[in-house]
């Protein structure tokens, strides 16, 4: 029988709409019923490629026993974490306050008034290794909601009070300075693995946001950390070395078998940090590395419409890692006498290295030391065991396209384009910027989800800030003014729905929302950059372009307000952080001015260095723009003009003229 989630666009949501629990979706008529009926609401939060709540839902919410006690005594609601993440993060800060550590599935019980009493992550229907079983805990909250109820109603009312006092951080009264740096990649330099790269032990997960601190402010030495993560990442089972594209994280600490699960905001923000190693080294491996991660964005996740689907699943057939996974015999069904080589070489074993005497592809020799070469032959193998498993039942598919992700992308494929210059990524930047712009940008609102011709649910402060910085990628990608202009419309609504004036910083969320406690600042940098990283660095970056010290000062604000933290606690904001980066740095400004068609050189010179601070427009983009006046090529020859602390160089018509001079003036940036 089918339950309330049968309308919802969300693919996690649709995944319950048949259980026997008679869930609801978050909405005004879930709240109310809550209130009417004096029933404290069950609430879990997941999403589509979660493992573990696909778990739970066949061992819980498919069981009988434990939807009748559900249906009779809570009120139930399930929350796709994606298209909700303010929710998300509120009710995430209680479990974690409750139990010390936080994950999904996400269960928390609240009052009618939505404030928590007790909550957990994933349970068992019985008590098992070690954790509290789901049936008896449901009936004993239950219990006590009947005959209790003032003190569970104290309890909470206790509990919302202190997640309060958290989210009211004392806010700073100056800029960072350059020693917070310094503290940063200390904190990195203790925990890195210098066996297998990565920051901390198992489970290891990418480190983005580290890893580019590293390559912009570390040293020689510490640069060869970001190196050594990048390529024991690509070297072990993270990587799918088939079909491209990186998984969450890894279960072990040296990269070799993964959960399996593949997400947009990882390797979108992959694909940046492969291109960065590619511009610092001149190895090609890295160049290669990105391409295939964006070649599978263009052939897997790429939706009709323009926009990128959000994640795969790291199930099929109901087993974790079954579509990536291969037996020696599996490969020589493929293969055929080829097998042994290719075994060989991406260590697939006859005792194997994963579940049911399977291995998980990997470049590790026998020792797990050095990967292997990999020649045209191979290349070719890999190529055919794919189009094999392409024949195997697929992992299921997220396939709602969200905004702040899909900014993400933009960056990936504009940065693709400008890098290794190919012209695919750019026809991906611009389709995706005007899906966007059609289908998420209605009456001056932003909207966070799409899927299948429908959209919903307003942007929160990182969908407006991750589009806007999108676009000023792809602006520097195409020099179409217009992606620019946009992305400062999208500045100003932004401050408006979202910035404190009061304190600095930005909240997640727009005021008077009746179904939220209370509003959020969000700081801490996780899997994706908060959302006042991403709204500091897009104010900076537009800020440059426009001539708009009203954005540099918000965007100063933000880095005064978060300053004590960062001080404290810097390996919490590793993208912050880099922002500040940004502030502190001259800004270094290359404007380009006659025949762009001939320009390609000169910009080929731009693109092959690491210049994260670097503003690059072209002087017949839009005349209006403040860094285009008194720039131009009386010849129409194609000129460089660089700029740097509001000095303007001589202007260079000769690719490795203009090489040196960047060079020059960014010495910091190479080692």
């Amino acid at each position: 029988m089918a339950n309330r989630l049968t309308e919802s666009l969300s693919p996690y949501l649709l995944q319950h709409a048949h259980n026997p629990v008679d869930w609801r979706p978050w909405d005004a008529a879930a709240l109310q019923e809550a209130k009417d009926l004096e029933r404290p609401i069950f609430l879990s939060i997941g999403y589509s490629a979660c493992h573990w709540c696909h778990v739970m839902e066949r061992e819980s919410f498919e069981n009988p026993e434990v939807a009748e006690i559900l249906n009779t005594h809570f009120i139930p609601i399930k929350v796709d974490r994606e298209e909700r993440p303010d929710l998300d993060d509120l009710y995430m800060d209680a479990v974690q306050t409750l139990t010390g550590h936080g994950g999904w599935p996400m269960s928390v019980w609240l009052t009618p008034d939505l404030r928590p009493f007790y909550g957990g992550t994933y349970f068992p229907p019985q008590r098992a290794r070690g954790m509290p079983g789901f049936i008896p805990l449901l009936k004993r909250i239950a219990e006590l909601w009947r005959e209790r109820r003032s003190a569970v109603v104290e309890q909470a009312a206790e509990l919302t009070q202190d997640l309060e006092r958290q989210a009211s951080l004392a806010a700073g009264d100056t800029l960072p300075d350059e020693g917070v740096f310094e503290n940063a990649l200390q904190q990195l330099r203790s925990g890195f693995d210098s066996r297998w790269g990565g920051f901390g032990g198992a489970p290891k997960f990418p480190g983005h946001m580290a890893i580019e601190l590293v390559l912009r402010r570390g040293s020689v030495a510490d640069q060869r950390m970001a190196i050594r993560t990048l390529d024991a990442m690509w070297e072990g089972g993270m990587y799918d070395h088939l079909g491209g594209g990186f998984s969450r994280y890894s279960v072990d600490s040296q990269w070799l078998v993964p959960h399996f699960e593949k997400m947009l905001y990882d390797n979108a923000q992959l694909v940046c940090c492969y291109l960065a190693a590619f511009q610092k080294t001149g190895d090609s491996k890295y160049a290669s590395t990105a391409k295939e991660c964006l070649d599978y964005l263009l052939r897997d996740m790429l939706d009709e419409s323009g926009g990128i689907h959000s994640s795969e699943d790291a199930d099929s057939e109901g087993e974790e890692g079954k579509f990536y996974v291969f037996t020696p015999q599996e490969v020589r069904q493929a293969l055929g006498d080829e097998a042994p080589r290719f075994c060989e070489a991406y260590g697939i074993t006859a005792g194997g290295n994963f579940e049911h005497g399977a291995s998980v592809l990997h470049l590790f020799d026998r020792n797990g030391d050095f990967p292997k070469d990999q020649d045209a032959a191979l290349i070719g193998l890999r190529g055919k065991l794919r189009k094999f498993r392409d024949a195997r039942v697929r992992p299921g598919k997220d396939d709602k396209v969200l905004a702040a992700w899909n900014g993400l992308a933009l960056s990936a494929f504009a940065h693709g384009a400008q890098i290794v210059g190919d012209s695919r990524y750019l026809d991906a930047a611009k389709a995706c910027a005007a899906f966007i712009q059609r289908e998420l940008w209605k009456d001056g609102v932003l909207l966070r989800v799409y899927r299948r011709g429908g959209a919903h649910t307003p942007g929160f402060l990182e969908d407006y800030a991750a589009v806007a910085n999108g676009l000023v990628d792809v602006y520097e990608a195409t020099f179409e003014a217009h992606w620019l202009r946009w992305a400062e419309q999208l500045a100003d609504v932004m401050r408006g729905k979202f910035e404190d004036t009061k304190d600095g910083g930005f909240f997640s969320t727009e005021a008077g929302r009746s179904d939220l406690l209370f509003r959020q600042k969000p700081g801490f940098d996780n899997a994706v950059p908060s959302g006042n990283t991403l709204a500091v660095t897009a104010l900076l970056r537009l800020a440059r372009h426009l001539d708009r010290d009203d954005f540099r000062i918000s965007a100063e604000r933000i880095l005064t307000c978060f300053a004590p933290w960062m001080k404290k606690a810097p390996r919490a904001f590793p993208g912050m952080i880099n922002a500040l980066d940004l502030a502190l740095r001259p800004s270094l400004e290359i404007v380009m001015a006659g025949d762009l068609q001939k320009a390609g050189s000169l910009l080929a010179e731009v693109h092959k260095l690491f210049l994260p601070h670097r503003v690059l427009t072209w002087a017949g983009a839009d005349p209006t723009l403040p860094l285009h006046v008194g720039k131009a090529s009386m010849s129409g020859l194609p000129l460089a003009f660089v700029c740097e602390k509001n000095s303007c160089m001589a202007p260079v018509e000769d690719a490795s003229n203009l090489r040196s001079l960047l060079l020059q003036t960014s010495p910091k940036f190479f080692p």
